[in-house]
């Protein structure tokens, strides 16, 4: 399998398909390359895929110092990716704490990204959640490195905001089951605690968002609670922004229901590439209900 390596010696292992503008995949804690496969398959026929595995995740390096991980760091890894392959500009697709670095990256690296598609984000960002989240993915992270992945992945796997996909695809629940259990347990307690824990809040970042112009695809399912209000904030924030709500649909969308997915990006990109991505009406936004304020 191919690598590259960053600016700081990691190496990260990426698979590659198609021909066309770059699309690169950004996965979730709880995903590796492989789960962006449904992708690969459908967007690499006009377009030039990249999937990689982010830092922790073998066979990507898993460095042992907990400082080697971060929301800079990770954002940082996209940008390597797309400089290392000679990418950019990219569309730049990202779930859950994949969607966190690519918002950032677009916040940081703009010239790097064609679009940036966000689904899934928003874990720890509602109001009142922050804390809670944190205190969770502490004691996730003692539990994965006492335990295991092998343990433990079952465990994360049954969350709250899976349970749709298992009950709508079981065969595909089972997949993306035994692909967690087979993380790297120090990888993924690093992560957490580096990454996840440690992320600004969303609502820290509302005046840069405020000034992104990159066009954005926000999307988030109606059964992953902790991602509805993160996504509408998001939505109401990033004028260059849309936001989709993918019906009976939980955290692990590409997944559950690919082909919606893989639509609605196909449909933003399109939009993108022609040139008929613009940002919203400002006198949208004037907070009147029904007639234009003088």
């Amino acid at each position: 399998m191919p690598t590259l390596r960053t600016d700081d010696g990691v190496d990260l292992q990426y698979e590659e398909a198609g021909q066309g503008i770059p699309m690169v995949f950004v996965h979730e804690f709880a995903g590796d390359a492989r789960s962006w496969e449904p992708q690969m398959r459908f967007f690499s026929r006009r377009y030039r895929c990249i999937a990689y595995n982010a830092r922790g995740y073998p066979p990507s390096a898993v460095p042992s110092d907990p400082k080697a991980y971060s929301q800079d760091r990770a954002t940082d890894d996209i940008a390597a990716v797309i400089k290392g392959l000679g990418l950019a500009p990219a569309h730049v697709v990202g779930l859950s704490m994949g969607a966190f670095a690519t918002l950032h990256l677009g916040l940081r690296h703009p010239t790097l990204a064609r679009s940036l598609t966000a689904a899934g984000v928003g874990y720890g960002a509602a109001p009142g959640k922050r804390e809670q989240f944190r205190a969770e993915v502490e004691a996730t992270a003692t539990r994965i490195r006492a335990e295991g992945m092998e343990t433990m992945g079952a465990v994360y796997a049954r969350g709250p905001t899976r349970l749709v996909f298992e009950e709508k695809d079981p065969r595909g629940y089972a997949e993306f089951r035994a692909q967690l259990m087979e993380h790297s347990a120090e990888g993924s307690a690093n992560t957490m605690m580096g990454v996840q824990r440690e992320r600004p809040a969303l609502g820290d970042l509302e005046a840069q968002f405020k000034k992104l112009t990159v066009p954005t695809l926000v999307i988030a399912g109606d059964e992953d609670d902790p991602t509805l209000e993160p996504s509408v904030f998001l939505k109401r924030t990033i004028p260059s922004s849309a936001l989709l709500v993918m019906p009976k649909c939980g955290h692990t969308m590409n997944l559950e229901d690919p082909d919606a997915f893989n639509r609605a990006v196909l449909d933003f990109v399109t939009q993108v590439d022609a040139g008929a991505w613009r940002n919203r009406i400002p006198e949208s936004m004037t907070g009147a209900i029904i007639a234009a304020k003088a």
